[in-house]
């Protein structure tokens, strides 16, 4: 197997394939590479396929009309994204940049269907991942529309420990700037939320690594 059949092997979208069928979604796969902060596809583009992030990390994001921007995702290796409007038929919803020089795999539309119709397991894994989107989209609904910014932040703490298997510690993966547009606020703001929540006792901050001391008030807030 080789390395881009092994990168696309460890995406949760191809994960469980036998050999020959990931070599089979690997041979209409197409390498795209992209600088630091370059743009790869906006929101209205036509969706002739979609991606996966071999390497380095993609932000999705929409504008409002006054200019404000609102993260919705960011993905990082063996994530992809793009795939939801591949398959409904419609243009891509929103944006999609890198943050940092990253490379990609494309999956045109026509050649990635044709093989879900042929493939049973990736057609369950598409809808594995699918539903794995919705979760991710409806936690972000509740935490923008039902909460305010101190229980955004708690809740996204509470879900990265989660995601990162951890009780005690959680890494932030993106930088506070970025995580601020996240929960629809701004910088200054989350920082004083941070320093209040180290006071109560909560959290410990230490550069990117947040101690977890109180799971539990956390998930109370």
């Amino acid at each position: 197997m080789n390395k881009k059949t092994e990168i696309i092997a460890s995406s949760l979208l191809f994960n469980g394939l036998p050999e020959e069928q990931l070599k089979a979604v690997s041979a209409i796969a197409v390498e795209k590479r992209f600088g630091r902060n370059e743009d790869i596809f906006f929101e209205g583009d036509r969706a002739d396929g979609f991606y996966m992030v071999a390497d380095g990390r993609v932000k999705i994001y929409k504008m409002s009309f006054d200019g404000k921007e609102q993260i919705l995702h960011i993905y990082g290796g063996g994530e992809p994204f793009g795939e939801v409007p591949v398959f409904n038929g419609r243009p891509y919803p929103a944006n999609a940049v890198s943050l940092m020089k990253t490379s990609t795999f494309y999956f045109p539309r026509k050649e990635f269907v044709a093989l879900v119709r042929e493939n049973s397991d990736l057609a369950l894994n598409m809808l594995g991942m699918l539903s794995l989107r919705l979760r991710q989209f409806a936690h972000q609904v509740e935490l923008l529309s039902l909460k305010e910014v101190p229980g955004r932040l708690a809740s996204y703490l509470v879900y990265l420990a989660e995601e990162q298997g951890r009780q005690d510690k959680v890494t932030l993966d993106i930088p506070k700037g970025q995580l601020a547009s996240l929960l629809g606020t701004i910088p200054e703001t989350l920082s004083r939320i941070f320093a209040k929540m180290s006071e109560e006792g909560l959290i410990k901050v230490e550069g990117k690594d947040i101690y977890l001391q109180s799971l539990e008030g956390l998930r109370e807030r």
